[in-house]
């Protein structure tokens, strides 16, 4: 996990090379909003390591100040809207309809968290091996099950089974994570982060593999 800015640095390069791979494997429009998913992941981890370089004293306060900003922007105003939008761009009309909901429901919940990060204040920590953040929100505990609705349901409610399989695998994932560090919880996104990139990445190697052409074969009369 993040236990370190060096650590948030090489989980940012890792997720960033694996998210350029995927890259490599995009076939189809939908695809290319999946493919990003794990170049926003490996930038948000970059830029934390710049909020613990403020927090440390290493870097000016002002720009610190803004890594944290900025990271919490793409935690709370970023990820509960483009994970539906890449589950349900894979996915067939019904299935992307059904998608759908939970699109609506992660601009809501991006929107509520936004107005709570703009309207601050923003308070960030060092605590342990985790920087823990701590923003004022309205009905926090509704927030947050809505936001994992948005992002976990959509891929439960996918019409492909492995997407299903890794919503489920999601939802464990949450529920260890707020476990482990209710204040942690948001910094302890990292590890969670290289482990779903890499599984966008061999998903779009496997479907870039079920699309391609069939060999050419010619034969000979005899």
């Amino acid at each position: 996990m993040c236990f370190s800015p060096e650590v948030d640095l090489a989980a940012g390069l890792l997720i960033g090379a694996v998210g350029l791979d995927a890259l490599r494997h995009v076939r189809t429009r939908p695809e290319r909003v999946l493919a990003a998913l794990p170049l926003v992941l490996a930038a948000h981890q970059l830029i934390e390591a710049v909020a613990w370089w403020g927090l440390q004293g290493e870097i000016a306060p002002a720009l610190g100040h803004a890594a944290e900003w900025l990271y919490l922007a793409i935690a709370f105003g970023v990820l509960p809207v483009l994970v539906p939008v890449a589950v349900g761009a894979l996915d067939p009309g019904a299935h992307r309809r059904r998608t759908g909901l939970f699109v609506g429901v992660g601009v809501v919940v991006a929107v509520a968290l936004m107005y709570a990060v703009v309207r601050g204040p923003i308070d960030t920590t060092i605590e342990g091996r985790h920087l823990a953040y701590r923003v004022e929100l309205w009905h926090g505990g509704t927030l947050v099950v809505l936001y994992v609705l948005a992002t976990c349901g959509a891929l439960l409610a996918s019409g492909r089974r492995h997407v299903r399989a890794w919503g489920a695998v999601n939802l464990v994932a949450v529920a260890v994570l707020a476990r482990v560090s209710t204040t942690g919880f948001i910094s302890l996104w990292c590890l969670w982060a290289a482990v779903t990139s890499i599984a966008v990445a061999l998903h779009l190697r496997h479907a870039s593999r079920e699309s391609a052409p069939a060999p050419l074969t010619s034969t000979r009369p005899r």
